[in-house]
Parts: structure tokens; sequence; C-alpha cells
């Protein structure tokens, strides 16, 4: 963004800021200090946002992940789902004990999308696949992911996935000798060999975007869920350990999810329960996806209450 406006703006950032009381102490200084538009990059930052939002109503709000919205406060998000289907494709393929893991942070849709879509693909072209969840309740926390790597490999698990935020598995999973997937980052520093790629979040355009309407006056609150084709789930360089046959196929899935072509919820899909989610060639609508609440056929364990 910076690049982007040049001189025109001037960005400030606050890092590893706690949700609740303290993510509204920090909200509420950068509104102080003259900013005229607050991205909060975190599912957590929530209700923080809305409240701060409400004493600044002359500024504008960008809350990540989140659904609630007000006069001047948007939410943005991208299709998660759409890159953790590619990597359960290359996991599929990747395992020799059909044994996959993934590393869960909390039980909201945006998590679940992203366990089903794993799934879903990893079993279209690895039927003997397994999935083993652990929760870990923490966005960021390394000794818990690396606990729950721990756990993983020890069941089994040769291929890892997470949706949390910091090295610690692809750490483990370098010392283990298992492949894992970097999340959100290139995290092929902490795993040269482990990692087999990293679903990358690209934010740049957007942010670009959102600053220009702030200063062109066309700001509006609205709802961006933006994916692959956006350009805001972007992919790290493959493994070079990774067979060409691999690699081809998750590019091709890459392109046709990118081309619209395909949609990674497409029937026929079953519920955990066995009951039927979506017919032969049925696509899920985004209503259902952005609230999913419930694991597919085939996965075992339940959601956290």
């Amino acid at each position: 963004m910076e690049k982007a406006l040049g001189a025109k703006v001037k960005a400030s950032i606050v890092e590893n800021v706690p949700e609740g009381a303290d993510a509204e102490r920090v909200l509420t200084q950068l509104a102080l200090s003259g900013n005229n538009i607050i991205f909060a990059t975190s599912f957590g930052y929530m209700d923080a946002v809305l409240n701060v939002a409400k004493k600044f109503p002359k500024l504008k709000f960008e809350h990540a992940t989140g659904y609630k919205r007000a006069d001047n406060v948007a939410t943005y998000s991208a299709r998660f789902y759409e890159g953790r289907a590619v990597i359960g494709t290359i996991a599929g393929r990747m395992t020799k004990t059909n044994k996959l893991g993934y590393i869960a942070s909390f039980p909201i849709p945006e998590v679940i999308q992203g366990i089903n879509a794993a799934y879903i693909h990893a079993k279209k072209v690895n039927p003997k696949v397994e999935f083993k969840i652990v929760w870990v309740s923490t966005w960021a926390d390394p000794a818990k992911e690396a606990d729950a790597a721990n756990a993983l490999i020890e069941q089994g698990v040769d291929v890892i996935m997470q949706h949390t935020d910091t090295t610690a598995a692809m750490t483990v999973a370098e010392k283990k000798g298992v492949f894992a997937f970097g999340q959100s980052s290139n995290m092929a520093a902490a795993g040269p060999k482990a990692q087999l790629t990293a679903i990358v979040d690209e934010w740049g355009p957007y942010y670009t975007d959102r600053v220009k309407a702030v200063m062109d006056g066309t700001w509006k609150s609205m709802d961006t869920w933006g994916g692959i084709a956006a350009g805001m789930v972007t992919f790290a360089p493959f493994n070079k350990d990774m067979p060409e046959a691999v690699a081809k196929e998750a590019n091709d899935l890459i392109a046709t999810i990118k081309s619209g072509a395909y949609k990674p919820f497409t029937g026929p899909l079953n519920k955990q329960d066995g009951s039927v989610w979506l017919k032969d060639g049925e696509v899920a609508d985004d209503g259902v996806i952005a609230g999913l609440n419930f694991y597919v056929q085939g996965i075992v364990g339940d959601i956290p209450k």
C-alpha cells in the first residue's frame, strides 16, 4: 500500500495486540492519533472495533474476517477454503501413511470451511486418507501448536495442515521429517524441507483500494470476500521435491478455481451425519458457506462448542 500510494499516506502498525480490552485501547489510541482509516486484522477484534467505531463516527474502520458492520465499519475476508482445497489435494497425494493432520484454532465458519475443503479434496485424490484434527483454541501460541504437531505425528500423521499463525508446527515438522503447509505467509525458512507450499494472504491491493476510497470520498461500508481469482489467496513456491505430476494437479486446480469453472464445495456431498448437503453438481451458496458449522461425511470427531 505504501509503495502504491507513496508520500500520500503514512501507515502506523501495532503488532501482537491481545483481544478484548487491550484491542479496544489500541484502537482508541490509533483513532486519537489522526488516522483516517484503521484496519483490525483479527477475528477476535470484532466487538472492540464496533465499540471504538461508535465513538469516532467520522473515521473508517475495516475488520478482517468479521461479520458485524456499521456505517463506518466494513468487513473483509478471503476465501481461504479455496487454498485449503489445493493443499488438501497435495496432501492426499504426498502422504505415505494416509494420515493427515489439521491444527485448528477456533470453531468458527472460516476454520470449519478449511477443514472440510481440505478433507474433501484430499479424499478425492486418495480415498484411503484419514483426518486427525487437534483444536488448540488460539490463533498464535507456539507451545500449543508445537504440542499439537507432535501429538499428530505420534498418531502416524505425515502431512500437517494448520489454521494457526506461528511457525511452531512447521519447525516440528522439519525436525521430525514430515511435510507441512505454511499458513498466511511463506514459512519455508522454518521448514525448508518440510514445507510443501503455503497459503499466502495477499491484502496489499485491497488495502490500497480502500485507502484510495477514503482519499477520494467514495468509501462505503461493505463486505468483501475475495479468493484466488481476486488475488487475495496465493501460494508460496512448491517444494522442489514435490513430484511434477502433483504440482501440475495442484496448479490445474488453482486455474479452474481462478476461472470460476470449479467451486470447492460442489456436490455430491453429505454432512457428517450422512444427510444430504449438496446433490450431484449442486454448488453451495455463499450464505451457507459463510455460516458453515458442520463437518462433511467422513470426518471423525465433534466440533467444539
